[in-house]
């Protein structure tokens, strides 16, 4: 069996008829009789149950097409590559990414890969809620926390960088409040929390499990105050505004922290597992342009360009 015998056969069982396989393939329906009347003979099998009225697979069939669908994306893969090594990044990558770190970080990391390869187009969609990676056509995804899946043979997950989410207030609230001394201590402040998650059932409360990073234990607080949002950028500049303590990724607040509108709260603790990763669905054959791209942000990120300079951890 060749390529194209492969195609054919996948044709004929999704679309149901030979008639509209003939139509998906772009030839006459006579020409598909006669290449599956041939395909048929050569291997000894009947691959379809042909009557005026209905097609349908049979066994032999059936498994034919389990395994024509992963040798077709084999062979796609592999024109891919062998395009690739010869000729400038071409194609399009396409991958998602949450709002902020998209926008502060990502964006200008993805515009300069670009620029190094003008004949490659990157799609970017910012969102909150990670698509179906596979089922809606992306190459992966750079998230900030490690995604779960059922199966996690199905996904392949690499850490881009490090980082960590850290308790912050502006001097003023400090000024006006006291600095908390304990992770016990914060129960007391007015904590600002972002519900980026949507959940409703702790509008009250929220808890913070937080990790020191020196000996690695772990402290969780019940917080809470009267400023809670959707918006990680509303509970910053809600902070910054000296409205309370909140939690959040380095990233995010290292300009702030620079300038010295935030300061670290607790600097020897921080949240556990807010490292940033890309993720993206099993495939036999990643393409070049995109094992260049996520070799590109690995590169661009490995000092963690937002990590302001090294805090008193004692």
């Amino acid at each position: 069996m060749d390529r194209g015998d492969l195609a054919l056969v996948l044709a004929i069982r999704d679309q149901g008829s030979l008639a509209s396989a003939a139509a998906t393939l772009n030839v006459v329906p006579s020409v598909i009789t006669k290449r599956l009347g041939a395909l048929e003979a050569r291997l000894g099998q009947r691959l379809f149950e042909r009557t005026t009225r209905r097609l349908s697979v049979t066994a032999e069939g059936e498994a034919v097409c389990l395994h024509a669908r992963a040798l077709l994306d084999g062979f796609a893969a592999l024109e891919s590559e062998l395009g690739e090594r010869q000729n400038e990044l071409t194609g399009t990558v396409r991958l998602a990414a949450t709002f902020g770190f998209g926008r502060r970080w990502l964006g200008p990391a993805l515009a300069t890969f670009q620029a190094r390869h003008p004949a490659l187009q990157i799609e970017l969609l910012l969102t909150e809620q990670l698509p179906d990676l596979g089922a809606e056509g992306y190459d992966g995804a750079v998230w900030l926390w490690a995604v779960q899946q059922r199966r996690a043979a199905d996904w392949i997950s690499r850490r881009i960088a490090r980082n960590q989410r850290v308790l912050a207030a502006s001097p003023a609230y400090l000024k006006r409040r006291g600095t908390p001394s304990t992770v016990e201590a914060l129960a007391s402040h007015d904590c600002l929390v972002a519900r980026e998650n949507g959940d409703a059932s702790q509008r009250q409360y929220a808890l913070w499990t937080l990790r020191h990073v020196r000996d690695g234990s772990t402290a969780r607080v019940r917080v809470q105050g009267p400023l809670a949002s959707n918006s990680g950028e509303m509970v910053r500049d809600w902070c910054v505004a000296g409205h309370g303590v909140m939690l959040r990724s380095l990233w995010d607040i290292a300009p702030q922290l620079a300038s010295g509108e935030l300061a670290r709260v607790l600097p020897q603790y921080a949240m556990a597992e807010a490292d940033i990763h890309w993720i993206a669905p099993w495939r036999p054959k990643t393409p070049r342009r995109v094992r260049l791209l996520v070799d590109h942000l690995v590169e661009q990120f490995r000092g963690e360009p937002w990590k302001p300079g090294k805090a008193d951890t004692r």
